[in-house]
Order: C-alpha cells, then sequence, then structure tokens
C-alpha cells in the first residue's frame, strides 16, 4: 500500500472522528445533524478505501440518509429547529 494512501485514509479516519465529536458536544441540533451526516460520510468513504463496497453503500445509504434526514424531520415536527439544547 502506497503511503500516500495511509495519508488519505489517516485524513478521513480523523475527520470522521472530529465530525461525531462536532455532532456530540455541538448545541445547535440541526449542525449537529449535519455534522452526524458528515460523520456518516466520512465513514462510507474510509469502507470505500478499505475496499469494502458493500459496507461503504449501506452506510451511505442508512447513515448519512436515512438516519440524517429521520432526525431533521423529526426536530422539524418537534419545533426544535430554532432553539439551542440548554447548556
Amino acid at each position: 500500500m502506497p503511503e500516500y494512501e495511509v495519508l488519505v485514509i489517516a485524513a478521513v479516519a480523523f475527520s470522521s472522528v472530529a465530525l461525531a465529536a462536532v455532532a456530540i458536544v455541538h448545541k445547535n441540533l440541526i449542525r449537529s445533524v449535519a455534522a452526524y451526516a458528515g460523520s456518516s460520510i466520512c465513514l462510507a468513504g474510509l469502507f470505500f478505501f478499505l475496499a469494502s463496497p458493500y459496507a461503504g453503500a449501506l452506510e451511505l445509504t442508512v447513515g448519512a440518509g436515512l438516519v440524517a434526514v429521520l432526525f431533521l424531520v423529526a426536530l422539524i415536527l418537534a419545533g426544535g429547529e430554532e432553539s439551542e439544547v440548554p447548556s
């Protein structure tokens, strides 16, 4: 495995973990869901880089697509799109 592939995999893994941390600590719920979706996209990219296209496609469709959209719909229906989580 060439060294640039290792660097790309490490960068994608680090960005996935960083976006997941942002999703956990952010007070705005809409931005937190967007960070979660970004983390799922990075995780799907990591699966593709590691030669597992089925797991990557599943993570991309279910994790970034379905779950993030369901979270957003639940937030909009609950009326929490403009409020922030109390500290």
